[in-house]
């Protein structure tokens, strides 16, 4: 394991590790959730969630090492995981593995100024927890119509209703809102990024969350032949049911 001294050290190393982290806590929550489920056997001994900067998640037991390299995430997920409604359970998770994601990045932000540790935390703030995520207290479609429709350039959004319109429209139907809103700037709801203007993206007819096109794999070419789009996590729960 890397000492503090060869840790990530300036504000854009640390959220670049944040992010990485937080990516690979996002899939054990949503994409792999069943996989993340079964691995949390109550009756194995204390297990820790973890979340690494290659973007791959584990459950393991904790460090044994004292004090830790680094910040532990929640020890003991496993075993009110039978106890509690698996959804609740799952909410609970990325609460605490939220409180996680925080106390890395201070950790490592230890030698950062005021100022510096101000801009690291707007960093963070700037894309939704794991807690949103999971119990989608903050979906996009809140205010998805100007910023989406300013998203990509020379390529096509998805409606609610199904209809595949124009990024100048959809500016027009929202010309006026404010600009300066805190929650009018779109996030994608795969890898939680904002937008790069030059990038397509697609909103999900079911749910209305909006992600990169290049995160769910579709193309604005293969958008056109699609009556209705249903994102990963809308198509994973129909198969559940």
């Amino acid at each position: 394991m890397a000492s503090i001294s060869s840790s990530p050290r300036s504000v854009e190393e640390i959220f670049k590790d944040y992010n990485a982290r937080r990516t690979a806590l996002v899939r054990a929550l949503t994409y792999d959730v069943d996989e993340f489920y079964t691995k949390c056997d109550p009756e194995k001994d204390n297990l820790c969630l973890y979340g690494h900067p290659n973007e791959t998640w584990e459950v393991a037991l904790p460090a044994e090492e004292v004090p830790p390299e680094l910040p532990e995430p929640a020890l003991g997920i496993n075993f009110a995981r039978d106890g509690m409604h698996r959804k609740d359970w799952l909410s609970l998770v990325a609460v605490h593995s939220d409180c996680w994601l925080l106390s890395v990045a201070f950790y490592f932000g230890a030698r950062l100024n005021r100022n510096e540790r101000k801009r690291l935390f707007s960093l963070i703030n700037d894309i939704p927890t794991l807690f949103e995520v999971v119990t989608g207290r903050k979906p996009v479609k809140d205010k998805p119509s100007m910023d989406s429709g300013s998203k990509s350039r020379n390529s096509t959004k998805r409606s609610v209703d199904g209809q595949v319109r124009s990024n100048t429209k959809l500016q027009e139907e929202n010309y006026g809102e404010d600009e300066d809103d805190e929650h009018g700037e779109t996030l994608c709801g795969s890898c939680g990024g904002t937008y790069n203007p030059d990038e397509f993206w697609i909103g999900c007819d079911v749910c209305e969350r909006w992600y990169h096109g290049k995160c769910v794999k579709i193309t604005p070419a293969k958008a056109e032949m699609i009556k209705q789009y249903k994102c990963p996590l809308c198509s994973t729960k129909k198969g559940r049911q």
